[in-house]
């Protein structure tokens, strides 16, 4: 077993290792690691193996001086022509060939253009996708002049380009990252590590010693991640839980990974398997072993294995990187029109294929025809419809191409592209956002074509929903498959328990909104010990429990502004609690004149308002429990005149001038000298004839 740096916290070591120690009791007499790294410490792999003979080779190197920028580049910078500003820099001040890192063929192509040098330099790209011939070229010594190699990390493997001497990193590196989320990897640019840095800069060392210039200061450094994450934290599982499934494990935590896989990422994984048929409650199936013989990913294994030899090439294709420029339309049939026949294609069409790619599409094509047997007559977009059945998409409305795919996730194209106006597609391809991805490559499938291949996953399902944007709940029965909607209709019998029911999500939309009745009460149970707790944040929580009952006949925001919850949070109390709370904390203070006057719980003090003739006579101040309650005494107008918690006090000391001021505006009205010894009232004298 071999384990160099790089390798050492990949998939596949990963899950070699972890096999090899459930193996390890028959292969410990033959087993030998390997490590080919100055860096990596072997002890505890070996440990880990029982102990297994190690051998160590460092490689032989040259020293390398390392330069750094004196200060941080303008985040304004654009990165092409800080590098170009750098290797200008590298080739004034050193000898030999120039190897450049740099994350992708984009930067690479941009760098190319900004790049001034002296004639004698030759600017050579290098790329995994660039025809072999140019790759040759690339990696050959220079014949004349000085050479200037523009590199993805393609060159950071053991690859040596012999006239290379200076090594000039930008720093950054693309990654493949698979978002369990959209169940999609995407390609993003992050930061170098320090390991892939050190390893960049061994480049210019692998003959001679050399120099490395690196396009960022020496205090920056510091903040690099020491590794490039391990293979199995950032890929697509699919793969690694079907052999999982395969070698008997459901979940592999009694396997002894280096990187334990994420359980959320492999869960993904599984349900994607389960969805393929390759799965059934964790174990694998017939057609699951099917999938793990085939050299592909279980998305193109399951379609080949449905559709036989003629998904050969669609296969092939899908596996392989885009054929075509970015500039091409998103449509699939595009790419295989190009592998057909690449000449006409090109000659017809101005988005020129890649032939190296085409090539190895039409040898793989061949290679996994002879793999498996049968013919079928599906179109292309059934054939992508079974490799991706969470990636059909339908359009939503409006004017922009926006598409809800069947797994749930957004997906947008272009205005102008071929395949804007398409109700229903299937997409093979996004740059993996996680919010809404944008489509690179895609096929248009007819909802005829769609029930032919997932007619058993397309049902009808009744739903009550509240609608934030119409505030009221929304009865409909819909045909979906997955998230998409293929059909559309008012539920007009909905049962009113499910209208109920989903509007509980309007009155969590809305909040509780009590009347003035229910504020009152739920305020007086707040001043009562051992009550339920009847806080707003409670309330919400356990709508299920104390309104649903009661919510018959409400599914708008209207009818919900006239819903009198009172009855619904009475119903929370027994009747030892009400008796309770109503001795505690009454609803409503009895006037002398026998009239019941609400309290108002709501304030500092209970609180109730009531004419001033009412509560003539009156020489102990009311109470709610030991607190006094607070009085608003009103004029025979109903406008307050005095507040008070202390009404003999208010007898003896300012009602004199309240009366003063009050004879003249009311003088029908009574207004004793001593309010102590009157009889309350509410009449006023009668008129003189």
């Amino acid at each position: 077993m071999i384990f160099d740096e790089f390798h050492e916290r990949s998939l596949n070591a990963d899950l070699g290792l972890a096999l090899t120690w459930e193996a390890r009791g028959a292969l410990r007499d033959d087993l030998v690691l390997v490590v080919m790294s100055a860096t990596l410490d072997a002890q505890p792999v070996a440990r880990l193996l029982d102990d297994a003979p190690v051998v160590i080779s460092e490689g032989r190197a040259y020293p390398v001086d390392t330069r750094w920028l004196e200060r941080p580049i303008d985040k304004r910078a654009r990165l092409e022509h800080a590098v170009a500003d750098l290797v200008a820099q590298a080739v004034r001040e050193t000898d030999g060939g120039v190897l450049v890192f740099l994350p992708g063929e984009g930067e690479i192509r941009r760098v190319e253009a900004a790049l001034a040098l002296p004639k004698d330099c030759h600017i050579r790209p290098l790329y995994g996708a660039m025809p072999f011939a140019a790759q040759r070229a690339a990696i050959a010594p220079a014949t004349s002049g000085r050479k200037v190699v523009l590199a993805t990390s393609i060159a950071e493997t053991s690859l040596t380009i012999q006239d290379v001497r200076v090594v000039v990193d930008a720093g950054k590196s693309r990654r493949a990252r698979f978002d369990p989320g959209s169940g999609m990897s995407r390609l993003v640019t992050e930061r170098v590590s320090k390991a892939e840095a050190e390893q960049r800069r061994g480049r210019a060392g692998r003959v001679a010693p050399g120099t490395c210039y690196r396009l960022w200061t020496k205090g920056e450094e510091g903040g690099l991640p020491a590794f490039p994450p391990a293979e199995i934290e950032a890929a697509d599982l699919t793969g690694l839980a079907l052999e999982l499934a395969l070698w008997g494990s459901a979940d592999g935590s009694d396997l002894a990974f280096l990187t334990p896989p994420n359980p959320g990422v492999l869960g993904e994984a599984q349900a994607l398997l389960t969805q393929l048929g390759a799965l059934d409650a964790g174990r694998i199936t017939g057609h699951g072993r099917t999938l793990a013989r085939l050299p592909l990913h279980p998305r193109l294994g399951h379609m080949l294995a449905i559709a036989g030899r003629p998904a050969a090439t669609l296969a092939a294709l899908l596996a392989e990187r885009d054929p075509l420029p970015f500039s091409a339309p998103v449509d699939l049939s595009l790419r295989l029109e190009a592998v057909a026949n690449p000449g006409a294609f090109a000659s017809r069409r101005p988005w020129p294929p890649n032939r190296g790619v085409v090539e190895r599409v039409k040898s793989e094509a061949k290679r996994l025809a002879r793999m498996v047997p049968g013919d079928s007559d599906l179109s292309v977009a059934q054939m992508a419809a079974l490799a991706y059945p969470d990636r059909v998409g339908l359009r939503r409305p409006g004017d922009d191409p926006r598409f809800v795919m069947s797994g749930g996730k957004g997906a947008m194209l272009d205005a102008d592209d071929t395949l804007a106006t398409a109700r229903l597609i299937v997409v093979t391809d996004t740059d993996g956002n996680p919010r809404e991805a944008r489509i690179r490559q895609a096929v248009q499938i007819s909802e005829a074509e769609l029930r032919a291949v997932h007619g058993d996953q397309i049902a009808w399902v009744d739903t009550c929903e509240w609608s934030k944007r119409d505030k009221r709940v929304i009865a409909r029965r819909q045909e979906r498959f997955g998230a998409v909607t293929l059909d559309d209709r008012m539920w007009k019998d909905a049962p009113k328990a499910a209208i109920a029911r989903a509007m509980l999500d309007g009155v969590r939309d809305m909040g509780l909104r009590p009347s003035a009745a229910a504020g009152r009460f739920l305020a007086r149970v707040a001043l009562v010990d051992d009550m339920p707790d009847m806080s707003e944040a409670t309330l919400l929580e356990t709508l299920e429990e104390w309104l649903l009952p009661y919510l018959k006949g409400v599914r708008t925001a209207e009818d919900w502004k006239r819903f009198d919850s009172l009855e619904a949070l009475r119903a929370m109390l027994d009747w030892t609690q009400m008796q309770q709370l109503d001795k505690a904390a009454p609803a409503h203070f009895t006037t002398p004149m026998d009239r019941k006057v609400p309290i108002d719980y709501s304030g500092e003090a209970p609180e109730i308002h009531v004419r001033l003739q009412e509560m003539f006579g009156v020489t102990t101040h009311p109470r709610v429990g030991r607190t006094p309650l607070r009085i608003t005494l009103l004029n025979p107008g109903q406008k307050a005149v005095q507040t008070t918690t202390d009404l003999p006090a208010f007898w003896a000391t300012s009602y004199a001038d309240v009366r003063k001021d009050m004879r003249g505006r009311y003088p029908r009205h009574p207004w004793p000298e001593d309010p102590s010894q009157a009889d309350p009232t509410l009449r006023a004298k009668p008129r003189k004839k």
